[in-house]
């Protein structure tokens, strides 16, 4: 496979970027993508065994781990920051910028919030940011700003995204056709098919969470990838919460959680229930049955858990596969009638 702008703007051998996914890609999961070729991506509470988040410790948790990612792996990879909107998020996040940058990382990927309030001293500081948008606007300011890449995120997606319910098939050529800079296309990928779509509709680059979150080297509970395994073509359900949506697996909290914004408890009493039944409780717990397992609907694809370099290295090879079965499939189409 021959570099394209997203590898030689990221230094990576495929164009395979791992999204964060927050309690589950940890430093074997982040240096197992990298080494693979890919990029991983430290998600901020990877691994942590309480769902208090106290800054400091959070944020020293996050330079160990860095520094536990660089023993492994000497290749490329990124730190995600997710901006946050209230003073406490913002406050978390300048903390994850700041153990960060003292730790000299090179890739971010930026998330949940606007590219106005961390670009800049980002990339004053030489690291590659890479942000994820849902809207074809949002993407263009993104750009405006002066991110190296974008992210879309279609509502096929795992975890959290905009209340925008634009696909993947939709909102990839949009935002390509829209911006100059790389896109790298998130939501529904988990196989070479993917792979290949993200690149006919206009992507630069796949981002792939769910298909990695049931990797070997995943910190996501064994309870969590046996009850995915277990899923089928309808198996996650779209979530609203205050600020914005997310892709759950299906199951009794979110038969509970969904119940209760049809039954008129407010987004407090709701938010309440949720942190009682965070991702904490399924990714650390084990408790797959009665809290938030965030994944995209690629799930429904997922038969196997392998180890995240046989899953790159998988993609990779499949892609020439299924390059044949495309030109196969389009032969009479490209020859004319």
């Amino acid at each position: 496979m021959k570099k394209n702008r997203i590898c030689k703007l990221l230094g990576i051998r495929y164009p395979i970027v791992q999204a964060p996914m927050n309690w589950v890609s940890g430093p074997r999961l982040v240096a197992a993508i990298s080494n693979a070729g890919g990029l991983g991506t430290l998600g901020p509470n990877a691994g942590e065994t309480t769902r208090i988040r106290d800054v400091e410790a959070t944020a020293e948790g996050i330079r160990q781990k860095i520094r536990d990612i660089k023993n492994l792996t000497d290749n490329p990879f990124a730190v995600n920051i997710p901006v946050g909107f209230t003073e406490e998020e913002r406050r978390y996040s300048k903390r994850i910028v700041d153990v960060a940058l003292e730790e000299g990382i090179s890739v971010a990927i930026v998330s949940v919030g606007s590219p106005d309030v961390y670009t800049e001293v980002l990339k004053d500081a030489g690291v590659k940011v890479l942000h994820a948008v849902s809207t074809e606007a949002h993407a263009r300011h993104a750009e405006k700003v002066g991110v190296d890449a974008v992210i879309c995120e279609g509502y096929e997606a795992g975890g959290h995204k905009g209340f925008t319910e634009l696909t993947s098939f939709v909102l990839i050529p949009m935002v390509a056709d829209a911006v100059k800079i790389p896109v790298i296309a998130g939501g529904g990928i988990g196989d070479a098919r993917g792979l290949i779509a993200a690149f006919v509709l206009g992507a630069d680059g796949a981002y792939v969470g769910t298909r990695f979150m049931m990797s070997e080297e995943s910190y996501s509970h064994q309870n969590v990838k046996e009850t995915i395994l277990k899923g089928e073509d309808v198996c996650t359900v779209s979530v609203a919460k205050r600020k914005m949506l997310a892709r759950d697996f299906k199951n009794l909290f979110t038969q509970e959680y969904l119940e209760m914004g049809t039954s008129g408890a407010s987004m407090d009493e709701m938010e309440s229930f949720l942190t009682d039944h965070s991702q904490y409780h399924s990714q650390s717990l084990g408790q797959a049955e009665h809290a938030e397992i965030c994944c995209g609907q690629v799930a429904g694809l997922i038969k196997s858990i392998e180890s995240a370099g046989d899953i790159v290295k998988g993609m990779v090879e499949d892609v020439l596969v299924q390059k044949d079965v495309l030109m196969e499939k389009l032969g009479s189409f490209l020859k004319g009638p």
